[in-house]
């Protein structure tokens, strides 16, 4: 019996012997990824052999999932036509969802699923990632991301599961068996990225340099990925940044020597956004890198510079072969070959109401209670309730970024609940709405004040970077909404939507009752759930809470296994009603 997504031997022949029929031209072909606006043209998916098509920020492939299916079957049929007939992987950034598609269920972000610790929630939330990804075409999504964030000033925290490599690992674990299946054939393609020390740069750079020792590396980072394999992960994407100065898509020792030769990884190795001619040109092939995002002009670079260098012999035919062998593999193993077009009949699995009520489930468990002065929660449904904020009536805003565009959106979205919907749903009073704080609502029992950071995605959520669009403090407005009810001496709860966790001590000072919320997606609705009373709490903190900014003054801020900085709350506090979890 075949281990675990174990090669049949009779598909290694069947790939041992394409390899024997490729032309350099076409292995080349193999290792190209490309966006399917912009790059190319869709003829040149058969002229220029390519491998592999990425939907990402752009112009969209259709106006629904039919069209979008339609598109990639075009794309599929012209790969078919070439004279190997080799199928292309349509990949998509699913990282809370099928977040590219505006309708589809958008769960919390990981650091909401990583306050859930609950591994069998994460696996469905990636099964239905996988069915309703496949339901718009895609058979191969860049996620999960298992990075260990030290430092709340890195603008993908939300990405990560956790600050504890042990949580990472058992959630990582989760989402890939959700995502690709359990055995047999993989349902899609999962990536365990970024490869590695995304979130451990020296304050929080996105993309900067890992200074950790080579063995702190390997104990603190390695964890997730030595569980990803296991699991049988498909690919794993390279990482930004640094390693002691050395390009990590350049790194032979821990690309080859790590993770294929010692870690005995087998699936694709892909690079992230244009790393061709960002990162070393052939020396990223030469260090591992299978399939390339040869986006953004970089096409005629990479494949003519690829060519180049197997020719004059900087690069060993060796090593396309080993790149091809692996791209092949994991074609095989996703079943292309036999059955390589989108499945028209998931298509009305998008956002239906089972994967709705599945995502509801994880907002709830996500919501981690700092603070609950005199039972202010769960909140009487005869209550006389403001909801104070613009975060308190808008999907796109309590989703954060990768939703809908890559930036995020700050707009309602087509299927989504808002909070101030919820809120609504459960009360037996009328409900008031102040988006700005500037109303004089006097007349109330308690005011429910959302308040939080708007939506951003990589280097453009990096604090003190080089956008330098975001603090760890609240905006001035935001402490304003705060500062304006509890003056008034109403009872104030504050529900923090947020990507990582922020300096907001005196915040929760002056409130009755603190919410961390993170980024709950499409289904805010279920906050109301658990603020109600119709449900505890269950959410525990995967990160170590920052009392003030002085905290990241060095390097990290505070984090469970460097005891120098002391955390206002320790990883894993969360309150329930009337006691400590």
């Amino acid at each position: 019996m075949l281990k675990k997504f174990e090669i049949d031997p009779v598909i290694a022949q069947k790939i041992e012997a394409l390899l024997l029929q490729m032309t350099l031209a076409e292995k080349i072909g193999q290792m190209t990824q490309v966006r399917h606006f912009d790059d190319i043209s869709m003829e040149e998916i058969k002229t220029r052999l390519i491998g592999s098509v990425i939907h990402t920020q752009g112009p969209l492939p259709g106006n629904n999932a039919a069209e979008w299916q339609a598109k990639f079957f075009e794309m599929q049929k012209l790969a078919l036509d070439t004279r190997l007939g080799i199928p292309l992987l349509f990949g998509v950034d699913a990282v809370h969802g099928q977040n590219t598609y505006e309708g589809a269920t958008i769960f919390p972000h990981n650091i909401g699923l990583g306050a859930t610790r609950n591994a069998e929630l994460v696996q469905k939330a990636a099964s239905i990632t996988a069915i309703e990804s496949k339901a718009t075409g895609f058979n191969w999504v860049f996620s999960p991301c298992v990075a260990i964030p030290f430092n709340e000033k890195w603008g993908r925290v939300y990405e990560a599961f956790s600050e504890s490599p042990e949580i990472t690992a058992e959630l990582t674990r989760a989402s890939v068996r959700g995502h690709q299946g359990q055995a047999g054939q993989i349902e899609v393609m999962a990536t365990a990225k970024h490869f590695i020390g995304d979130g451990a740069t020296d304050f929080g750079v996105e993309g900067g340099n890992v200074s950790l020792k080579q063995e702190e590396v390997l104990e603190l980072l390695l964890l997730p990925y030595q569980t990803a394999i296991e699991e049988g992960v498909g690919s794993i994407m390279a990482s930004f940044n640094t390693l002691n100065g050395i390009s990590m898509h350049a790194h032979k020792g821990m690309i080859t020597g790590l993770l294929k030769n010692k870690l005995n990884f087998d699936g694709i190795v892909v690079s992230d956004w244009k790393a061709y001619s960002r990162f070393g040109k052939n020396d990223i092939i030469n260090a591992g890198i299978d399939m390339v995002m040869a986006v953004d002009g970089d096409l005629d670079l990479f494949q003519d510079g690829v060519r180049e260098g197997v020719l004059n012999g900087e690069i060993a035919q060796e090593r396309i072969d080993d790149a091809v062998r692996r791209i092949l593999r994991q074609k095989f193993r996703l079943g292309l070959f036999g059955n390589p077009y989108p499945d028209k009949s998931l298509i009305g699995q998008i956002g239906k109401k089972e994967h709705r009520d599945l995502a509801r489930q994880a907002v709830r468990e996500s919501l981690v209670l700092l603070k609950n002065e005199n039972d202010t929660l769960p909140l009487k449904k005869e209550a006389r309730i403001v909801v104070v904020g613009e975060f308190g009536d808008n999907s796109g805003l309590q989703s954060g970024g990768w939703t809908v565009n890559w930036q995020g959106t700050t707009e309602n979205y087509k299927g989504a609940t808002t909070i101030l919907e919820g809120i609504k749903r459960f009360s037996t009073e009328e409900v008031y709405y102040d988006p700005d704080g500037s109303a004089t609502i006097e007349d109330v029992d308690v005011a429910l004040i959302v308040v939080g950071e708007n939506p951003y995605a990589e280097f453009f959520g990096d604090i003190g970077g080089e956008m330098n669009l975001f603090q760890l403090t609240l905006s001035e407005a935001h402490q304003n909404y705060i500062t304006t009810y509890a003056d008034k001496g109403i009872k104030t709860v504050v529900l923090l939507i947020s990507g990582r966790p922020m300096v907001v001590t005196q915040q929760i000072n002056q409130s009755d009752a603190f919410v961390a919320g993170w980024l709950p997606g499409s289904e805010g609705d279920g906050i109301a759930e658990v603020l109600f009373g119709e449900y505890d709490f269950k959410g525990s903190l995967p990160h170590s809470w920052p009392k003030s900014e002085d905290d990241y003054s060095g390097k990290y801020g505070p984090n469970f296994w460097d005891s120098s900085i002391q955390a206002l709350f320790p990883i894993g506090f969360g309150l329930k009603y009337h006691k400590l979890l």
